[in-house]
């Protein structure tokens, strides 16, 4: 596969935009080079959010939850659960029920496979690592988990191929831990 810079893509759509909207200021929008306050989210993020709120039971909106969560992370993956009250609001529960609607969606998020939490300091919701959500919608796929529907999974496959996410098509951990068994 024949790969085009980065910078070459760049390029063509600043200049696509430029001839859209030519008298808007590279000013009024954000930058992650620019300001702080960024994470890296893949781009296929909506599709994982509609996949995570399909295999939720009952409608719940598990998925701001997920969001929320990869917002308080960097590279690392790593998000401190210590603040409960303020990661309820920032995935938009609020009341008397916030903490523990958290909570369940957090649970929820682990069943499935997003995420993994340690108990710490604050409790069983101390400390939360968030799993590579491809990895997590092809282990969900290859169960055959009721909620992921072939069409939702079909189109992250389309996107990660037109996108390139490599994660969509290498061999999961679990995989190579068992090919390199056998090799043995």
């Amino acid at each position: 596969m024949v790969r085009t810079p980065k910078k070459k893509i760049s390029k063509k759509i600043t200049d696509l935009r430029t001839r859209l909207w030519p008298d808007l200021s590279p000013d009024d929008l954000w930058h992650r080079n620019v300001y702080d306050g960024f994470t890296s989210v893949p781009r296929t993020m909506p599709l994982i959010m509609n996949i995570i709120d399909d295999l939720a039971p009952g409608s719940k909106r598990t998925s701001m939850t997920y969001l929320a969560l990869w917002g308080q992370a960097f590279d690392e993956m790593y998000v401190s659960l210590q603040n409960a009250d303020e990661l309820a609001f920032h995935s938009g529960y609020t009341g008397q029920r916030a903490v523990r609607s958290w909570k369940e969606r957090m649970r929820e998020l682990a069943k499935l496979g997003f995420i993994r939490i340690a108990a710490g300091t604050a409790g069983e919701f101390s400390h939360a690592v968030i799993l590579n959500p491809h990895f997590a919608i092809r282990r969900l796929h290859a169960a055959g988990t009721p909620g992921l529907t072939a069409a939702a999974y079909n189109a992250l496959v389309e996107r990660g191929i037109a996108i390139g996410a490599e994660d969509m098509n290498v061999p999961l951990p679990e995989e190579r831990e068992e090919a390199a068994e056998a090799a043995k």
